[in-house]
């Protein structure tokens, strides 16, 4: 029996599904079933739908079948962000009537990544597919959002996070959960953290090398900080 990610839940609130762990890493590759498994389970009832999102993300392509499934759905459809929405789950938590976000929760989005082996063709081939793929993702960004392509665009390329506050200044959500309308964040306070941004402000501080002497910071020392970005 395959092992889903996903599990439906219904109580006096209605249908709730919770999307819990990575995207496809055991059911969605090779397996043809799974996705109309899931949508003979969402269409196996009716009404208002809740989806709590706590996944870092995984493939894709399943991401987008469950986007365009729920976007097809005739109920509302409420996202609920409670850990993380990271790459291919930010694609569906797009699908939300109305997407709300933990005060601790966060947000991220990164360009598509795929692994390819061949010559220089299959590489072009590659590189080519991975930008439909990234315009298609846009596509989902922005028509939640309404920013520009060319901002969405950066900020992917940037492997952006964000906190509650930023998530729902840019519209990547509406609101954050547990906060009144009195209480609603002001605009313009939340946090972007990008890899890029903070690379190129660790390598603004190092001394710049003037012609004929040595280097004030070791190649050593570079590579350790550098390698405290990883995640």
């Amino acid at each position: 029996m395959n092992k889903k990610f996903w599990n439906w839940v219904k109580n006096e609130d209605g249908r709730i599904l919770y999307l819990d762990g990575a995207i496809a890493e055991e059911t969605w590759l090779g397996d043809e079933v799974t996705p109309k498994q899931f949508k003979s389970e969402l269409f196996n009832g009716d009404g208002d739908i809740t989806i709590w999102i706590n996944s870092p993300g995984g493939d894709v392509f399943a991401a987008s079948q469950i986007y365009n499934m729920l976007m097809d759905y005739k109920g509302k459809v409420t996202v609920k962000i409670d850990g993380i929405a990271a790459s291919a789950a930010s694609v569906i938590a797009m699908a939300g009537a109305e997407v709300l976000i933990s005060p601790t929760g966060l947000f991220m989005i990164h360009n598509p990544m795929t692994v390819a082996i061949g010559d220089t063709v299959e590489m072009e081939k590659a590189i080519s597919m991975l930008s439909e793929v990234k315009e298609a993702i846009i596509n989902a960004y922005e028509l939640r959002t309404g920013l520009s392509r060319t901002k969405l665009s950066h900020l992917m390329d940037a492997e952006s996070w964000f906190n509650a506050k930023k998530a729902v200044e840019l519209g990547f959500a509406d609101a954050i959960m547990f906060e009144s309308k009195e209480e609603m964040t002001p605009t313009n306070e939340g946090v972007i953290f990008s890899r890029m941004a903070v690379t190129n402000s660790i390598l603004s501080k190092l001394p710049h090398k003037k012609d004929n002497e040595p280097t004030e910071t070791p190649i050593e020392n570079l590579e350790k900080r550098l390698n405290l970005l990883k995640i």
